[in-house]
């Protein structure tokens, strides 16, 4: 919604409708879970592309809701993501969180291969990072919402307008954790969220 795409979430208006993956609205559980995972006032990096403003911002705001500090990476091609990274250990950031965007999910392994080489904590938007050696993410079920989308088509199918029906927001969250990428980078998972964990991966 705050991307304009739709009046509100109820009344949506025009041709747009369908599921939330609110990606905007998790980042603050996000912050969250990496203070969890390690605590302390370092700042945590935020590497983020120009596609992905509006995040940016909301990380901003929740950031300095909860006191914490931040260090902006804003890359504008894949080419900048190594650079990045160097930035983030030489500001001795303690964790990064990476914001969705085309450059990091098709540059998913090299992400995963540069947070072991700087001893860096990376926090990733969908368990799909994490399958291929990130850390730890933390997101709406995916594979849920795909399973959602399939009502929506066959009711627009059916005759139903889209500014008719309502964007549904996600019920089912997961987060995702890999032991093997925390044992490369020297890093203890707390139980607590270890206990928490839908996926674990060893």
């Amino acid at each position: 919604m705050g991307e304009g795409f739709v009046q509100s979430l109820g009344h949506p208006g025009g041709n747009f409708t369908g599921l939330s993956f609110q990606g905007v609205e998790l980042l603050g559980k996000r912050l969250e879970l990496l203070k969890e995972l390690v605590p302390g006032g370092a700042p945590v990096a935020v590497l983020w592309e120009r596609g992905s403003l509006v995040a940016w911002q909301a990380v901003a705001t929740a950031a300095r809701e909860r006191g914490w500090k931040l260090l902006s990476l804003e890359i504008r091609d894949a080419g900048e993501i190594e650079g990045a990274f160097k930035a983030a250990t030489g500001a001795r950031a303690g964790t990064l969180l990476v914001l969705t965007g085309v450059p990091f999910v098709s540059h998913a392994p090299q992400l995963a291969e540069l947070a072991v080489k700087g001893r860096l904590p990376v926090m990733y938007p969908f368990r799909q990072f994490v399958e291929v050696g990130g850390l730890i993410a933390y997101s709406a079920d995916l594979l849920d919402i795909w399973r959602r989308a399939a009502v929506f088509v066959d009711k627009i199918l059916k005759g139903a307008k889209p500014a008719d029906l309502p964007v549904e927001q996600p019920t089912k969250f997961e987060l995702a954790i890999n032991l093997k990428a925390a044992k490369a980078l020297g890093l203890t998972i707390p139980p607590s969220l270890l206990l928490r964990a839908d996926q674990v991966i060893q």
